[in-house]
């Protein structure tokens, strides 16, 4: 038996997810979880360069890849704390980091993530693995969504094909089949165009279970307009972001329209659910879900529930807590179980998720503590002078 902690900030940039996660022989365990908001004035700094990555330069990126692992340090010593752990008693950090830009599209392909792993290493003294999904591009993919393989080992049921429905920022889907198939991808906006319509219009951070939303009026032509975007049609594999389905991808789909502010929520909220539900029904036979785990911040968002529900008629759609886990912790467990993977010598990705070559290691090792106590001090070697000794 191992433990491990999973760091992880997802898009929507709402605090750092910290859990412990118990892995052995009988299984997987949730032992502890934390939460932690960003200081003001680095929240405003992240939003900023992921809302304006080219306003973003060199100096400032350092010093939030500084600031974001400083602050991933702390979020996983809280969270020893608060479970009565000493850091010797965990085999390592699984670091997602925090996603500031993701392109998987085009000539030369990319995905960056921030949050200094050496900090989190430096500051923890426990082995981290971070920066997982570029491994997965170099072999072709498209380096998301990497949560499958976890979703696969942590809710999979023989007995029932079943559907895990990840909302954070962006919505992605995991198709589990009763012999073991598994099938993922994004499927387009979660909360993230939710968050942006209530911020313009109240100056506010999110839609508080979805209760603005159920204020309002769906507009069907609108919906039909916003679901011929092209990202919808794709088939997968496939993955998005914030580099997609942002504020101004919004201004520009309400062009020409005078909708009342409560009914472009609405409608927003429609869209997600939508978007997801349409993936969903149009799965192969063999995974065509007959129940759905909802995990992610949209799982406590009431209205977003029942529309989901009411799009997906005879699949009872529940929350991944009824399988033992809560759905603000599932992404954090899934970083921490991909490190147990790359420690192990395991692959993390599914290629036929990603849409990767083959199966890969994912993630780099960041000695901690223990690999800081067993280096060997450097000696001079010929032709090199100590520091302070005069030359022969």
């Amino acid at each position: 038996m191992s433990l491990y902690i999973g760091l992880m900030s997802g898009t929507s940039i709402d605090g750092i997810d910290a859990v412990l996660l118990q892995i052995g022989p009988a299984g997987i365990a949730l032992r502890a979880a934390t939460h932690q908001v960003w200081p003001e004035q680095l929240h405003r700094r992240l939003e900023q360069a992921v809302a304006h990555p080219a306003a973003t330069g060199l100096d400032e990126l350092g010093e939030l890849d500084r600031g974001v692992g400083e602050e991933f340090a702390r979020a996983a010593l809280g969270l020893l704390a608060a479970a009565g752990e000493p850091a010797s008693a965990v085999r390592a950090i699984g670091s997602h980091g925090q996603t500031i830009r993701h392109r998987p599209g085009g000539a030369l392909p990319f995905t960056l993530q921030i949050g200094d792993p050496n900090l989190i290493a430096e500051r923890t003294g426990i082995d981290v693995v971070a920066d997982f999904r570029r491994r997965d591009m170099a072999a072709g993919g498209e380096g998301a969504p990497l949560v499958p393989a976890f979703h696969a080992a942590a809710f999979g049921a023989s007995q029932e094909p079943r559907a895990v429905i990840n909302i954070g920022g962006i919505a992605n889907v995991t198709l589990l089949g009763t012999g073991g198939e598994v099938l993922g991808f994004d499927t387009g906006p979660g909360n993230c165009l939710l968050d942006a319509w209530i911020k313009h219009s109240q100056a506010l951070g999110f839609d508080r279970h979805g209760e603005w939303a159920a204020t309002g009026n769906v507009d069907a032509l609108l919906l039909r307009r916003w679901l011929n975007e092209p990202y919808f049609s794709r088939p997968a594999p496939k993955s998005t972001g914030r580099e997609l389905f942002n504020f101004a991808w919004l201004e520009t789909a309400l062009a020409g329209s005078n909708r009342r502010a409560a009914d472009v929520q609405a409608t927003l909220a429609e869209l997600t659910a939508h978007s997801i539900a349409a993936a969903l029904m149009q799965a192969p036979e063999s995974l065509r879900a007959r129940r759905a785990l909802v995990c992610g911040g949209g799982a406590y968002n009431q209205d977003l529930m029942r529309r989901l529900a009411a799009a997906l008629p005879g699949v009872p759609v529940d929350t991944t807590a009824r399988c033992g886990i809560a759905p603000e912790h599932v992404e954090g467990a899934a970083f921490a179980w991909l490190a147990h993977r790359y420690l192990t010598g395991q692959a993390g990705n599914i290629p036929a998720v990603t849409g990767a070559a083959h199966p890969v290691p994912l993630g780099a090792l960041y000695p901690g503590g223990a690999g800081r106590t067993s280096l060997t001090p450097m000696r001079a070697e010929a032709g090199f002078i100590e520091p302070g000794r005069a030359k022969p």
